[in-house]
């Protein structure tokens, strides 16, 4: 069953594994929500997408390739919730196996990507738009992961570190 994909934290190490150009999805694992985000393939925009019930891996799998086909995905970020002081918890393994998981169910390199802050930065640019509290709530995820997302492609690029 091994794969030859990555699971790395090292964007240029992520880069280096992607062919020149090509959509990349991201992915903010809530314990109950998926939020996902997609960019362009010339690796510029970030865009927020579905935000999809969390269950068990199997469904999720399902529910990724579905988004994923038409959309001929050559990588994906997932966010690794760090704690502030840069540890690792029970979050972070979890989103650690999801990546495994994933790396074995499409055979595509993945990056791993510090979301501390994603969410706040989510909500408070929703706020700034005047989204509702229950919309918000809908939409957090999917914003996050665009968040993460446009961080790593920003990276990608030669843009801001971070």
């Amino acid at each position: 069953m091994g794969s030859s994909a990555l699971i790395t934290e090292n964007a240029a190490e992520f880069g280096d594994a992607l062919p020149d150009g090509g959509v990349l999805m991201a992915l903010d694992l809530g314990t109950k929500t998926i939020g996902i985000a997609t960019c362009d393939a010339g690796w510029r925009f970030a865009t927020a997408g579905k935000t999809l019930p969390r269950g068990k891996f199997g469904r999720d799998r399902e529910a990724m390739r579905t988004i994923m086909a038409p959309r001929e995905v050559a990588g994906i970020v997932i966010g690794l919730p760090r704690n502030m002081d840069g540890s690792e918890g029970p979050r972070a393994q979890a989103s650690r196996a999801y990546a495994r998981n994933m790396v074995e169910a499409f055979d595509l390199p993945i990056l791993l990507w510090d979301e501390r802050w994603s969410t706040q930065s989510a909500d408070s640019a929703m706020i700034d738009q005047g989204t509702s509290r229950a919309r918000r709530a809908e939409r957090i995820d999917s914003h996050a992961a665009a968040i993460i997302l446009q961080a790593a492609i920003d990276r990608l690029a030669g843009g801001a570190i971070f």
